[in-house]
């Protein structure tokens, strides 16, 4: 039998909102965003078509490429998924202590 080494082994209640909207690309976002306590209170969004998951925060939707990597989205897809992801994530918050 493998031994692991434990880092962290939580569990803790969530709080996940399942939306699903459409830009003016036509591009269906079909996406699970999760709030947690972890990772400084930014959000797991999960697109649900793809499987992609990242953590996002304010920060992360001003970092050029990001979304564009994470989702493997065009710039203009990653234009619209950013301009609702901005009235979704909320300021970072340091909870994670």
């Amino acid at each position: 039998m493998t031994e692991f080494d434990f880092l962290y082994d939580g569990t803790e209640e969530t709080k996940t909102r399942f939306v699903c909207v459409v830009g003016e690309t036509l591009r269906r976002f079909d996406l699970a965003i999760t709030s947690t306590n972890r990772f400084y209170g930014k959000k797991l969004v999960t697109d649900m078509q793809t499987g992609r998951t990242a953590v996002i925060g304010p920060d992360d939707l001003e970092e050029e490429g990001y979304l564009e990597h994470a989702y493997k989205l065009s710039e203009e897809e990653a234009n619209e998924l950013r301009a609702f992801l901005s009235e979704v994530v909320g300021p970072i918050s340091f909870t994670d202590i």
